[in-house]
């Protein structure tokens, strides 16, 4: 167990960890990523409710890609790695900015951009729902849908299985999250209540390969998949760790 006293946290948000966790961490991360790809379109996935046809949209596991990696742009939810107010509350705006920009083909130029974007974001959100913080999954892909203009986007229940085939056809897996299951050691602890987080891609061992706005080390963070399907769940009026474990797919 690292004692407290020798944590200090940085105002990016980030635990300085003891270089020896730090360097095993570090090393669990340095892995080469496959290619990244732009997006082009594939068939969407059934819309709510038509979960019957399914089966036609999947790829058979065993001709599934040993690899992906999607062409997601990466911004934190602090572009300027100021984490107070509203910036800390901005983890599903930024995983929507993400998406978005994939979607439209276009970058996240830099922290001054990504910052306004953000705040346009929040004055969509308070404008058509009232409020900005902790959005629901249903309330986040609605944002994805009337701000950014994604036509498929739809929250179902979570699934590993389901999360790869998705990034697989070029679309992403937007997850909302019990962000202290995540275990993100990058996370000023004990972590976020709620969290959200994009995923892009799987490695050949497996791992998902995600951008993660909760930390400025968050681009191409690798999760297991068994922590990010253990962490998924809604807001639940705030009652995270019992909200439904689903996630949005869009594209």
């Amino acid at each position: 167990m690292v004692s407290a006293a020798i944590l200090s946290v940085d105002r990016a948000g980030i635990i300085d960890i003891p270089s020896p966790i730090r360097f095993l961490h570090e090393q669990q991360q340095e892995v080469s990523l496959p290619e990244a790809q732009t997006y082009t379109p594939q068939t969407a996935f059934p819309a709510a409710g038509k979960q019957e046809d399914d089966a036609a949209q999947t790829i058979p596991r065993d001709t599934l890609p040993i690899e992906i990696n999607l062409s997601v742009p990466f911004t934190s939810q602090a572009p300027h790695q100021n984490w107070e107010m509203p910036w800390q509350e901005y983890c599903e705006e930024a995983s929507v900015l993400m998406a978005g920009h994939y979607f439209l083909g276009k970058n996240i130029p830099n922290a001054n951009y990504a910052d306004q974007e953000l705040h346009r974001i929040q004055a969509f959100e308070e404008e058509r729902l009232g409020y900005y913080k902790d959005t629901t999954a249903e309330e986040t892909a609605m944002v994805l849908r009337e701000f950014y203009g994604v036509a498929n986007v739809v929250v179902e229940e979570a699934s590993i299985e389901r999360m790869r085939q998705a990034v697989a056809q070029g679309k992403l897996v937007l997850v909302p999250a019990a962000g202290r299951q995540l275990g993100n050691p990058y996370f000023t602890q004990p972590g976020p209540l709620y969290h959200m987080l994009v995923i892009k891609g799987y490695t050949k061992d497996g791992r998902f390969i995600t951008n993660d706005p909760g930390t400025r080390r968050g681009e191409n963070y690798l999760y297991n998949p068994e922590v990010i399907l253990n962490a998924a769940h809604d807001w639940n009026d705030g009652d995270v760790e019992h909200g439904a474990k689903v996630m949005i797919v869009a594209g």
